[in-house]
């Protein structure tokens, strides 16, 4: 393979010896692959601290600061590109900029504060919004500061008391607002939708991604597959948040069962034709640390995904997501040079993925350090 800057220059299958005008970087045996997405994580949380509404009142230089280490972990891990969906005071978008100004990092695509109800899911990281004129205004405000994305909390969450993961947090009309703007403006948005309703009145709404896709009720799952159907028809991603560790403790405890529930729903979701998206939503907990990925799309092989799906779920399909499939996930002429390396052959065994032996980002080598 052929590296000109930053991007793939040619890719040669013939196995003839390189110029000798050409710096050589042997990696041995090897197996080559396209540096993979993660596109639901929060550099700002801390997946050790369980009470994450300290950030409430947190300075701006110290959560940056944990962000710059778990960009730095998630590098290694050979995730070579994130997608933030949610820090506080737009700390992404800047970390963001000082990476594409030349310091070496992943790249970042950042979302901002996500849109949130007063004292809704996440609210301590600053983006409470009330009615359809304070969402749009919302959405506006993210574009204006950077945002890559616009993230909106359709439900609530387990994290954060007050709002269910079953209850809806905004209506169809404010959903559609800010879709509708966010589309305006040349944006995707991403719903974080764990309950039925919410997740019906997203896909109505018309938002690019699904984030979790549950179907929680209050004391168990109800998946609609109808809704399902609608998501697969529309072509909206399905961001899976399922790369844990295989051990540890869970945020929530009492939700075990319906997230071993909810991974056999993605298993038929993938067979009627949803777009799933390997992610981990890394940092929200001790069993999702920065740079989990891997353990994802390992997992993603147990739901009936081939080795090849499962790959291509952090990778092109991820890619696709993201809005980078013009550049990233691939292995192939013109594409970023985000490279990993690893001993085996992950069609045949995907756990070599989680013994990374090189990184390359945008041409550089990165790990082993």
């Amino acid at each position: 393979m052929l590296i000109d800057g930053s991007r793939i220059a040619g890719v040669d299958m013939t196995g003839a010896p390189p110029s000798a005008d050409l710096r050589v970087l042997d990696l041995g045996d090897a197996t080559l692959l396209p540096g993979l997405i993660d596109s639901h994580i929060h550099l700002a949380f801390d997946p050790d601290d369980m009470s994450k509404q300290a950030m409430a009142d947190e300075d701006a230089h110290t959560t940056l600061a944990r962000m710059r280490v778990h960009a730095g972990q998630q590098l290694r891990a050979g995730i070579t590109t994130v997608r933030d969906l949610g820090d506080r005071h737009h700390l992404a978008v800047s970390l963001r900029n000082h990476y594409t100004a030349g310091t070496v990092g992943p790249e970042i695509l950042a979302a901002g504060p996500p849109i949130t109800r007063p004292r809704g899911h996440c609210w301590f990281l600053g983006g409470e919004a009330d009615g359809t004129t304070a969402v749009q205004a919302a959405v506006k405000e993210r574009i204006a500061r950077g945002a890559d994305v616009i993230k909106i909390m359709a439900t609530g969450g387990v994290i954060t008391p007050g709002w269910g993961p079953h209850q809806s947090q905004y209506t169809l009309d404010e959903l559609t607002a800010a879709t509708r703007t966010a589309h305006a403006h040349g944006r995707p948005i991403t719903a974080h939708a764990h309950g039925p309703q919410g997740i019906a009145d997203a896909v109505a709404a018309g938002v690019d991604g699904i984030e979790h896709a549950s179907f929680f009720t209050e004391d168990g799952i109800e998946p609609d597959w109808k809704t399902i159907a609608a998501i697969a028809q529309a072509g909206i991603f399905v961001g899976a948040t399922e790369a844990w560790l295989p051990t540890g403790s869970m945020v929530a405890p009492h939700m075990a069962r319906r997230v071993e529930q909810r991974s056999e729903n993605f298993a038929r979701m993938h067979r009627e034709g949803a777009k799933l998206v390997c992610c981990s939503d890394a940092g929200a907990g001790p069993r999702k640390p920065h740079g989990v990925l891997p353990y994802g799309i390992i997992h993603f092989a147990s739901l009936g995904l081939t080795n090849t799906e499962a790959l291509a779920s952090a990778t092109t399909v991820a890619s696709q997501a993201c809005g980078l499939a013009d550049r990233k996930g691939r292995i192939a002429v013109g594409y970023d040079a985000d490279l990993i390396a690893v001993l085996d052959n992950p069609l045949h065994h995907l756990e070599t993925l989680l013994d990374i032996q090189a990184v390359i980002r945008a041409g550089r080598l990165i790990h082993p350090d």
